[in-house]
């Protein structure tokens, strides 16, 4: 017999929880170029197909992504050219891209795309690699030549800055075309990833908006409890290397510069603290704790943003096994969630939780009830224990359409 759901009623919700469901979700389907403003702070892959659900119900989604990932394909990106990582930004754009005839799939086709050199090895591999690349450049790949003009040539254009500015030692194993696009774009427009990233959502037809939090080529820098300090973040995600032998105690960025924050290195631009000020639903979702979602929380003038942003805030806590979080409860990460948005609450005329709600499934998740009282009554945060199950039984995954529809009805 499953348990009984853990509920809330000493905190109102913006409106009934389930009045006007069926008609509030049907009117948003009708006309998602019409949906909420929901705005989502993560990484890249673990929102992909969650994102693709959601163009179902809105176009007007927000999602900032972080740039710092030192690992795979970008970390090639980052030694050659210091720049932000654009994986992340790549996915997600890819993950929000109109497929249909109505959109441009041949587009989206070359972007996903990756140089390969399949059982070739050494100088052949090398060369084998180049001449895709040249064959991009000299617009004679399949996947270019079957984009129209003009698009044809302003892609062309991105890849052969790439081509130009690409040293002799690039290592093009594996890489994504849609990161050498996004590559060639950053250095023509000033080193600046806004611009090409809002031309590479036009190039797709993205139904939402994709930015990083910064474009700033920093890296994140953790102190575990044991005391070891770790920068990069491929080092502690437990993806590429052993997991951690210690619990996080503290993150932040880190880069050349001495002072960073003195600086200013990390600060968002004024477009992005306009998103975060737009969004009417603000949303810190399943993805790596510390590297997905508090590492979009870093960058100098969020934590402004977010004070000037009323809208209700929601966490909804990841499935399985987060290799970043070791050795915390539930309790703990909101605590720590609470902790880096706790500054926001400063500019508030009135006293407020930093969290306003906390959306899981007991029956995924297992919490237990002292930490739903401590996170309910001492913290004063709504709990919302509904069915997130997928049909798929020992997943680590919420259903993407029930997580979706549920996050609707908080706009």
């Amino acid at each position: 017999m499953k348990k009984r759901r853990f509920t809330c009623t000493f905190v109102s919700l913006p409106r009934e929880f389930t009045k006007g469901k069926s008609l509030r979700l049907a009117r948003y389907r009708k006309a998602p170029e019409l949906g909420p403003k929901i705005l989502f702070f993560s990484g890249g892959t673990a929102l992909k197909q969650f994102s693709e659900v959601l163009t179902d119900y809105t176009h007007n989604s927000i999602h900032l992504v972080t740039p710092f990932d030192s690992g795979g394909s970008s970390a090639e990106l980052r030694r050659v050219f210091a720049m932000p990582a654009v994986g992340d930004l790549r996915a997600r754009l890819l993950a929000l891209a109109d497929d249909s005839v109505t959109g441009h799939p041949e587009v989206a086709a070359l972007f996903s795309h990756r140089l390969m050199a399949h059982e070739l090895e050494g100088a052949a591999a090398k060369a084998a690699l180049e001449q895709q690349l040249q064959a991009l450049v000299s617009v004679k790949h399949p996947l270019i030549k079957a984009i129209t003009e003009p698009m044809r040539s302003l892609i062309q254009s991105y890849i052969a800055a790439f081509y130009k500015h690409m040293p002799e030692d690039f290592n093009l194993a594996g890489a994504s075309v849609g990161n050498l696009i996004l590559t060639g774009g950053y250095l023509i427009h000033d080193r600046s990833l806004d611009p090409i990233a809002f031309l590479f959502g036009q190039l797709i037809k993205t139904r939402g908006t994709v930015r990083t939090t910064t474009d700033a080529d920093l890296q994140l820098e953790v102190v575990l409890e044991n005391g070891r300090t770790i920068i990069g973040q491929h080092c502690f995600t437990g993806k590429e290397t052993a997991g951690i032998d210690s619990p996080i105690k503290a993150i932040k960025l880190s880069g050349e510069a001495d002072d960073i924050d003195t600086l200013d290195a990390s600060k968002v631009c004024k477009e992005t603290r306009n998103l975060i000020d737009s969004a009417e639903l603000l949303v810190f979702p399943p993805g790596s704790f510390y590297s997905s979602i508090i590492a979009n929380l870093l960058p100098k003038g969020v934590d402004k943003a977010l004070a000037k942003n009323p809208s209700p805030r929601v966490y909804v806590p990841s499935l399985g096994t987060d290799l970043e979080a070791l050795g915390m409860t539930l309790v703990d990460q909101v605590k720590v969630l609470n902790k880096h948005l706790s500054g926001t609450l400063q500019a508030q005329p009135f006293r407020r939780s930093p969290i306003d709600f906390l959306l899981f499934d007991s029956q995924l998740l297992n919490v237990s009830t002292e930490q739903i009282e401590t996170i309910r009554d001492d913290m004063g945060i709504q709990i919302i224990d509904v069915d997130l199950a997928p049909k798929e039984a020992n997943t680590d995954r919420y259903d993407d359409v029930k997580l979706a529809e549920a996050l609707l009805e908080l706009t």
